[in-house]
């Protein structure tokens, strides 16, 4: 009886594949309208591949015709199905500008925008789908304003902003690594005024008070300005890294930094008593 049974889904199976093949092979006006009814049964048992390839076929013979709405809905989306979100973000694009009053277009607008999203790659690398996918999310946000798809439009942008984030902190702390710490400082800066509201705001502070005293402690004594004559740069350079100690105790009194911030806050100090000593 098994064997019988077995035997029964095999044949199936292979039967089903064989109308599948003639299906695609097929011509004429009868197999356009048997390629999208097959197609459409493909696409709602979530073999979206097989019936992707069925639409790809007919998508020309339906142009202008009233099943074409439906046709081009079932054909971008199911490129989303299939995770080719490259020609999926395409694709819905184009059937939200070609039907903009369909009562898909919600819909098909947020899974544009939302393939962009899937596009953002690792915060290590090149940015710039990242920006795309936050701009295209809130281009959605501002067109559907109601949308029961905008708590996870927000959620999403957040994660894209923080990803912009973690990309700006570490170049900054790279620097840092490296000892460019005149670099890291001038990064760090402008981690601190693009990202206000960062989770890493606290690390980017010590980070930037970490640089700044290093090249306060390691600079020379001078420098030679044609306005102002000698100028005393360490001195200078330690005044600035004190502002920043001082700011980041104030902020960040039970920091996880909070002894590597007191040490250097000492040393510093020691250094500008130095210069009351000498005057």
């Amino acid at each position: 009886m098994k064997n019988f049974f077995y035997i029964l889904i095999v044949f199936a199976v292979f039967s089903s594949c064989s109308e599948y093949q003639k299906a695609l092979k097929a011509d004429g006006e009868g197999a356009i309208a048997e390629k999208f009814k097959m197609g459409e049964a493909l696409y709602n048992e979530g073999k979206f591949a097989k019936a992707n390839r069925l639409f790809a076929q007919i998508v020309p013979n339906y142009r202008g015709k009233p099943q074409a709405e439906k046709l081009m809905y079932l054909y971008a989306t199911s490129f989303y199905k299939m995770e080719d979100y490259y020609i999926s973000g395409y694709q819905l694009e184009r059937f939200a500008s070609s039907y903009p009053k369909s009562e898909k277009l919600e819909e098909t607008s947020f899974l544009a925008a939302k393939s962009y999203y899937h596009l953002s790659p690792v915060f290590s690398k090149e940015q710039k789908e990242t920006v795309e996918a936050i701009e295209k999310l809130q281009e959605f946000i501002n067109l559907f304003p109601e949308s029961e798809h905008v708590s996870e439009a927000n959620r999403l942008i957040q994660e894209l902003d923080f990803k912009l984030e973690k990309k700006a902190f570490e170049i900054a702390k790279q620097f840092n690594l490296i000892s460019d710490y005149p670099a890291s400082v001038k990064s760090f800066d402008n981690f601190i005024f693009e990202f206000p509201g960062s989770k890493l705001r606290e690390d980017a502070l010590y980070y930037r008070l970490d640089s700044a005293y290093k090249l306060a402690i390691n600079s020379v004594e001078y420098k030679n300005t044609v306005q102002n004559g000698l100028v005393h740069l360490r001195k200078e350079r330690l005044e600035i890294a004190k502002e920043y100690s001082d700011s980041f105790k104030l902020l960040y009194t039970d920091s996880k930094y909070i002894e590597d911030v007191n040490e250097m806050t000492s040393a510093i100090n020691q250094e500008l008593e130095s210069y009351s000593t000498k005057s």
